[in-house]
C-alpha cells in the first residue's frame, strides 16, 4: 500500500467509529431537534418530526438514554430540544439534567410535538421542523445519524449540501478485502490505536455492566449462566450484554461502526474475547480489530446504514475474520470464514432496535464462530449454493443486493405491520 492508501483507511476508521450516546436513530432525531433549537434562537413552542420508516422502526421499542425510561420519537426530539448540544454529534444528550428531563416529559404531555412519516425518501431521513411566535426553522437530516443536508430559517434556505461530506479519500467503495488485510498488518499502530482503544474501552465498560446489571432481556447474563464460561460464550455474551444495556437506555457510550452501536459492539469485543485467550499482545489485538471494523464497513457500504438486512450479521463477521486471523490463517481462511457465516446468518431481518437485538448478536457470532472453524477446517460453502458467488467479492455484492433490494419489501411490510396497518 503506498502512503495515500494508509491514509484513506485510517481515515475510514476516525470517521466511522465514534462515540455515540445510545441507539443512534434516537439521538439522530435528538441532536437534529437541538440543531434547529440553534438555528431558531429560542425553545420551540411547537415541533413537527418527520421521519423515515427506518427512523420509525428503530425508535419505537428502544429506551431513549437521558429519558427516565421512555421510547418514542417525541421524547427524542423534546430531550434535544430542552437540553442537546448539537456541537457534540451523537453525544448530543450527555449532558441532560434532571430538570430538563422533567421538562421534556411534561412537554410531552402537553402534546407540542407531532410525528410524521416520510414516504420516499432515503432510509434515513429526519425533518425537524419547530416554531416559536413568528418564527421557525427547519433542518433535515439524511443518509448518516448527523449528515446535515438541509437548514431553513424563517423559510428560507440558508444552508444546503450533503452535509459533512466524505472525502475521495475517505470513500468506503475503496475497499477490498486484500488491501484491508494489507492494512491491518502494516499499518503503523500509531495511525490506528487511539482509535481502537477507544473503541475498545468504551464498548468493554458498557458490556461490563450489562453482565453486572440487571438490563433488558439479559442475554449475556443467560449465556454465561447456562452456556458456561468458555471464550465461545464469552464472545457472544459480551456482545450481547452491550446491547442489553444499550437498548435498554444505559447512559454510556458506545464506539459504533456503520452507524450503529450495536454493530460497533459487535465487531469488536468478540476479538477482544479471543485475543484474551489466546494470550495476544496488544499489537495484535489492534491489528485484529482494524481488520474486524474495516471488513464489517465492506459489506455495509454496500447495504447502506438502515435496511431490513440485520447489521449485526455483518459485525459479527468482521469479528469472525479477525478471529482467523489471529489464529494464523491466511487470505483464503478468512474469505472461507466471511462466506461461511453470511451464508448462514444473512437472512436475519431488522424488525427495529430493541432488546431482542441483543439475542440476534449473539446468533449471529455464534456463527461467525462456526463459519471460522469450518474455514479452519477447510470446509466452505461452494459457488452456486445459494448466494455463495465465484469469489468473495461476489458473494458480498449478492448478500448484500438482496438486503438492499430484494428485502426492501420486507423492510416496508415491518413497518406497515409495527404502525398497524
Amino acid at each position: 500500500m503506498d502512503k495515500n492508501q494508509y491514509q484513506t483507511y485510517t481515515n475510514i476508521l476516525k470517521q466511522e467509529l465514534i462515540p455515540a450516546f445510545g441507539c443512534t436513530e434516537p439521538i439522530a432525531v435528538a441532536f437534529a431537534a437541538a440543531k434547529a433549537r440553534e438555528v431558531l434562537g429560542k425553545m420551540p413552542e411547537h415541533l413537527v418530526v418527520k421521519c423515515s420508516g427506518n427512523i420509525i422502526k428503530n425508535i419505537k421499542g428502544v429506551i431513549v438514554p437521558a429519558s427516565g425510561g421512555l421510547r418514542g420519537i417525541a421524547i427524542s426530539a423534546l430531550l434535544g430540544a430542552v437540553g442537546g448540544d448539537a456541537s457534540r454529534g451523537l453525544e448530543c444528550l450527555s449532558a441532560i439534567t434532571d430538570a430538563q428531563r422533567a421538562q421534556a416529559r411534561q412537554l410531552e404531555t402537553d402534546g407540542i410535538c407531532d410525528v410524521e412519516l416520510l414516504e420516499g425518501v432515503p432510509n434515513l431521513d429526519i425533518i425537524m421542523e419547530v416554531r416559536a411566535s413568528d418564527s421557525t426553522a427547519l433542518v433535515e437530516v439524511r443518509n448518516a445519524h448527523t449528515n446535515i443536508a438541509r437548514i431553513e430559517k424563517d423559510g428560507k434556505l440558508i444552508y444546503q449540501g450533503e452535509g459533512h461530506p466524505v472525502a475521495e479519500e475517505t470513500d468506503l467503495s475503496a475497499l477490498t478485502l486484500a488491501d484491508i488485510l494489507t492494512f491491518a498488518e502494516t499499518v503503523p499502530l500509531e495511525m490506528v490505536q487511539s482509535i481502537l482503544e477507544n473503541q475498545l474501552q468504551c464498548n468493554l465498560a458498557i458490556a461490563e455492566e450489562g453482565l453486572n446489571g440487571t438490563w433488558g432481556a439479559n442475554v449475556g447474563k443467560t449465556l454465561l449462566k447456562h452456556l458456561g464460561d468458555s471464550w465461545q460464550v464469552r464472545a457472544a455474551a459480551y456482545a450481547a450484554a452491550g446491547s442489553d444495556a444499550r437498548m435498554a437506555g444505559c447512559e454510556m457510550p458506545v464506539v459504533i461502526n456503520s452507524g450503529s452501536g450495536n454493530q460497533g459492539m459487535t465487531a469488536s469485543l468478540p476479538v477482544y474475547i479471543y485475543a484474551q485467550h489466546i494470550g495476544a499482545d496488544r499489537e495484535k489485538l489492534i491489528r485484529a480489530l482494524t481488520l474486524s471494523n474495516l471488513v464489517a464497513l465492506y459489506q455495509k457500504n454496500q447495504l447502506g446504514k438502515l435496511s431490513a438486512y440485520c447489521g449485526a450479521v455483518s459485525a459479527a463477521t468482521g469479528s469472525g475474520a479477525a478471529i482467523a486471523w489471529l489464529s494464523g490463517g491466511d487470505e483464503v481462511c478468512i474469505e472461507r470464514a466471511i462466506t461461511n457465516t453470511i451464508a448462514d446468518v444473512s437472512g436475519i431481518v431488522c424488525d427495529g432496535a430493541k432488546s431482542s437485538c441483543a439475542a440476534k448478536i449473539a446468533s449471529s457470532v455464534f456463527s461467525a464462530i462456526m463459519g471460522y472453524y469450518m474455514a479452519a477446517d477447510g470446509n466452505v460453502f461452494q459457488p452456486g449454493e445459494g448466494l455463495v458467488g465465484e469469489t468473495l467479492a461476489d458473494t458480498v455484492n449478492s448478500y448484500t443486493r438482496m438486503g438492499r433490494v430484494g428485502m426492501a419489501s420486507t423492510d416496508i411490510a415491518i413497518l406497515n405491520m409495527m404502525i398497524g396497518k
